[in-house]
């Protein structure tokens, strides 16, 4: 069942002398339960098409349906309440508050939609034991290390259940290790909980966790791969042909 569906969004900036086009009648579709990478080199526009189907940003042009409900006709106050109650977000800096524990970051998500307070801590512990956290629920952001920090992040952003799981470059703070350990949490709670992820990464590493990647070349959609049966070892040597392909700097995106 299609979940997200983008419809020949354009995204420009600028004015009628001077403008650039960001985004260029990209069209795709994600289902629900569907782990999908976008990747792209610097410029490419999937940071920017993240921010128009997040609704932080605005389309141009066109139309982003989730849940076959046109988002980019919403107003404020109603945009504001779809934003809260059906997607998630984890940002590459994690954007916890330092006053907080790990677990009253977590719990705020739930207390802000005002959820019963005698569920709130069955919800957390569940989440928590997935993502593999509950040793340091009790800390503050400033005692834990990148990776805890990202799967606290994590935690907020999948404990009310959203329709839409929005990462940007979830990895790019984190080492090796903790970059491994906080995508397998991705692919657990994808296969297990039915999680629907749409994450932009420059990483190829990062990218080959997903079950399909969406490339992004100058604002539009050049290609995309479909893992299917291949071992994650063989879908990241498949991304990292077509990064080849586009022409991008290995650095850049590796």
């Amino acid at each position: 069942m299609k979940l997200l569906q983008v419809e020949n969004i354009e995204k420009y900036y600028g004015n009628k002398k001077f403008f650039t086009k960001a985004l260029d009648k990209v069209s795709f579709s994600v289902d629900s339960g569907e782990f999908v990478g976008i990747m792209g080199a610097s410029g490419s526009g999937k940071t920017t098409l993240l921010n128009c189907v997040s609704t932080i940003d605005n389309v141009t042009a066109g139309h982003i349906y989730i849940d076959d409900e046109d988002i980019t006709t919403f107003k404020s106050k109603k945009l504001a309440k779809f934003r809260r109650e059906q997607l998630g977000f984890i940002f590459q800096d994690y954007n916890l508050l330092d006053t907080l524990t790990g677990y009253e970051n977590i719990a705020l998500a739930l207390t802000i939609m005002k959820f019963p307070a005698k569920e709130i801590d069955n919800k957390i512990m569940t989440v928590a034991k997935k993502l593999e956290i509950t040793d340091i629920l009790s800390k503050y952001p400033y005692q834990m290390s990148g990776g805890q920090k990202q799967r606290v992040a994590s935690a907020r952003a999948m404990i009310t259940e959203p329709k839409l799981v929005l990462a940007d470059e979830p990895t790019g703070a984190l080492d090796s290790k903790s970059s491994r350990v906080l995508l397998e949490s991705f692919e657990k709670l994808n296969s297990e909980d039915d999680a629907t992820i749409l994450m932009v990464t420059h990483d190829a590493f990062a990218a080959s966790y997903s079950k399909r990647v969406l490339f992004l070349k100058d604002g539009k959609i050049f290609t995309e791969l479909i893992r299917g049966k291949d071992s994650r070892k063989e879908f990241f040597k498949r991304i990292i042909d077509v990064v080849t392909l586009l022409g991008g700097d290995n650095n850049d995106v590796i």
